[in-house]
Parts: C-alpha cells; structure tokens; sequence
C-alpha cells in the first residue's frame, strides 16, 4: 500500500510540474504577443492577452488598460526582443515574469530606444492568461524613460 500511495504522489507531482512548466511557456508566448500586439498598434490583439483591470507602473504614473490603448498611438516601436526571462509561481493561477527588453523605438517623436528592466504578472481565468500587472523602467545607463506595454 506504501508503494501504491508513494507512486500517485510521485505522478500528481510530475504532472503537476509538467502543467506548470506548460504554463510558463503559454505566459512567454502571451507576453511576446501583447508586445507584438502593442507594436502592430492592434487593440483587439492586445485584449486577448492583456486583462480589462490591467494596471501598470511607470516612472511617469500608474496607467489602467484604457490608458494603455489610449497611448498606442504614441508609440513608433521598430523591434523589441526579451532576454533574461523567468517566470515562477506559488499558485496554480498566478505567475510572475522579470525580463529585459531592449526596444528600439520612439514615444511621441522622441528616440526611447533601450534596454529595460521589466516584469509583469499573469492570473489564469477560464483556462486563459491574461496580464493583470506590467512595469518597465530604463535600465541604468539608458538615456531616457518611458511607458510600453
């Protein structure tokens, strides 16, 4: 009997390491989509990724999901690519990114190309992950600070 229970906890276990793993690929992929979306300047993209509660922090405020879509207009961005990504969790409903971004790009004319420091938190609702939180700041050595997705 001590087999048969020490055998289900090993594969609840593997299973559940396997899912969680899945999930962090999913978050990746939907992180990169809701740049590429903000990028392409396509709302509709952007809020199948992006949760309707979104909030952000940036040196310039605290914006909601509106005021991101408001400020898509603003945004020239050439090209983006994520290094030093990782995501974890303590919860099977919630994950949390730290990455680096390096944009290059403009914000209302004005060269924001850099390297930013960046982070973003996921919550799983029905079976999708949608951001529910989104910071970025200049990285040191950056020569000037702006908002992005």
């Amino acid at each position: 009997m001590k087999f048969n229970i020490s055998l289900i906890l090993s594969i609840l276990f593997a299973t559940a390491v396997v899912s969680i793993a899945g999930d962090k690929d999913t978050v990746q992929a939907n992180e990169k989509a809701a740049w590429q979306a903000f990028k392409d300047k396509n709302a509709d993209a952007f809020k199948k990724v992006v949760d309707k509660d979104l909030r952000c922090v940036y040196p310039e405020g605290i914006m909601t999901f509106q005021n991101e879509l408001d400020d898509m207009k603003n945004w020239d961005i050439k090209s983006f690519t994520f290094s030093d990504y990782q995501a974890f969790t303590d919860e099977p409903d919630v994950i949390v990114t730290t990455y680096k971004v390096d944009i290059q790009g403009t914000y209302q004319g004005k060269d924001v190309s850099g390297t930013y420091n960046s982070g973003s938190v996921w919550k799983k609702e029905k079976n999708a992950w949608l951001a529910i939180f989104h910071t970025n700041i200049l990285a040191q050595g950056g020569t000037s600070p702006a908002a992005s997705p």
